[in-house]
């Protein structure tokens, strides 16, 4: 992957403003040389990167917005704007997933470096998505151009907190907009059922800086910015970016095969508390404990036991449970993880393989491609369920049905509710046994026409009432 090398910031000028002149109340000039050095820095480091941060405008239809509109099903188009970063010169490029969700076009505004004379010039291209990621909120897509400016990826386990960083993309719409902030934490779980962990910063991110770099001082993508935590709804000094190790993972499985499979190794970590440690007698607060090892799961088979202290994964000492699920997450299928545990008093080495998580829908759009399985009316990629298909499923509650397969994002707005695993039985309470039927049910109705599909989602059943457009 080509990265550009933009100049490293040097920060001479923190240790000057501290110093005692200040504090003593002299009158003598503010060290201009220092404050000069350090702004050259900034500009050469802002003039290095920016050719590759695009803004992106992304145009959906969406509900009207008023409640009486909503309920007779009216929907306009609607326009929203975000950011991104090229990652490849073939014009691969990432950004969040909440940006280019429900897309039906989506245009990228990148700066045009030919003519120095015109340092504001922009080329648009039209954009169509390779692959998105709900889950860490990532989306990769692709522009027909080449030999494009790219930015490179950091080891984002290497920031520590108070490093200068820099966040830049089109907030409200304004291009190439550039803040700057430090790192207020380096890990930080918003979600406790969810293994993403962020990088915290108070650099100033506003709608639009979605999808954008946070970047390093040497211009290296620290993390994409994705949300903030606010009261009034601007930047208020709280905000979070996707670790640029996560980002890489989830670009590369999204580039080879448009989605992302999800590993695991079969147990349930838990927090020491002071509690559990002194019940336990385990003397070691904050840690990491196995309260289950999953039978016939690779943790099993690797010789792990409930009650096993985990002290580092992948080589990296851990004292909280999201540290494990991090380790495993940037794991591809079929890689191995070595856990170092305390058993008894007894320090252990077990090497587990990753294996795909048990029936991931994931899974069945291995099994499809859009031509074949394409139900371009509900937007989604289907296939009959058959012998191929059951093995990939819970168990469902017929013998007979269409599985949903996956939701391709460019036609994800015509999509009435349905999600991958889904599988539908009825069209307006006639079977469905094949997906050759659902596409002749479909195909006799006409735009506008009432439409309800029953479904079986996670083991129940329920409808889905939609208008066809």
């Amino acid at each position: 992957m080509e990265a550009r090398k933009p100049h490293r910031v040097a920060l001479p000028f923190v240790v000057l403003l501290a110093g005692a002149p200040f504090l003593q109340g002299q009158t003598s000039r503010p060290h201009t040389g220092a404050l000069a050095e350090f702004s050259t820095a900034v500009e050469e480091l802002c003039a290095s990167v920016s050719p590759a941060v695009v803004q992106i405008e992304v145009r959906t239809r969406a509900p009207v917005d008023t409640d009486d509109a909503r309920r007779a099903g009216f929907f306009a188009k609607q326009s929203a704007s975000g950011s991104g970063v090229i990652v490849d010169a073939s014009g691969y490029i990432v950004t969040n997933n909440h940006v280019t969700e429900g897309s039906r076009e989506i245009d990228v505004s990148v700066a045009d470096t030919s003519d120095p004379a015109r340092p504001d010039a922009h080329k648009h291209y039209a954009a169509t998505v390779v692959g998105a990621d709900k889950e860490t909120d990532l989306a990769l897509i692709k522009i027909d151009a080449t030999h494009l400016p790219t930015l490179g990826f950091r080891d984002s386990d290497t920031l520590k907190q108070g490093q200068l960083v820099f966040a830049l993309g089109s907030p409200l719409g304004l291009d190439n907009t550039l803040t700057v902030g430090y790192v207020s934490a380096t890990a930080r779980q918003l979600d406790p059922d969810r293994p993403v962990a962020y990088i915290q910063t108070d650099a100033p991110i506003n709608p639009g800086n979605s999808g954008g770099p946070l970047l390093d001082m040497d211009g290296k993508v620290a993390g994409i910015n994705t949300m903030i935590y606010s009261q009034s709804g601007g930047s208020e000094g709280i905000g979070f970016a996707i670790p640029s190790n996560v980002v890489r993972h989830v670009y590369e499985q999204l580039r080879k095969e448009g989605h992302v499979h999800r590993g695991t190794i079969g147990v349930v970590a838990q927090d020491i508390d002071p509690l559990m440690s002194k019940a336990l007698g385990l003397d070691r607060h904050p840690g990491v404990i196995l309260a289950d090892v999953i039978p016939h799961s690779a943790a099993a088979a690797a010789g792990l036991e409930q009650g096993d202290v985990v002290l580092a994964a992948g080589g990296r000492p851990v004292t909280q449970m999201r540290q494990v699920q991090t380790e495993v997450l940037q794991r591809s299928i079929g890689d191995t993880i070595v856990l170092d545990i305390l058993r008894g008093g007894e320090k252990m080495q077990k090497t587990v393989a990753i294996l795909e998580r048990p029936n991931s829908p994931v899974a069945l759009a291995d099994l499809v491609n859009a031509q074949a399985n394409l139900v371009r009316e509900l937007g989604i990629l289907a296939m009959t369920l058959d012998e191929k298909v059951t093995p990939e499923l819970p168990d469902t509650r017929r013998l007979y049905g269409v599985v949903v397969a996956a939701i391709p994002v460019e036609f994800a707005a015509l999509n009435p509710g349905l999600r991958p695993g889904d599988v539908i039985y009825e069209l307006n309470a006639h079977k469905i046994h094949s997906l050759a039927e659902l596409r002749e049910a479909l195909a006799a109705l006409k735009p506008g026409d009432a439409v309800a599909l029953l479904a079986e989602h996670d083991g129940t059943l329920g409808y889905v009432a939609f208008k066809l457009e």
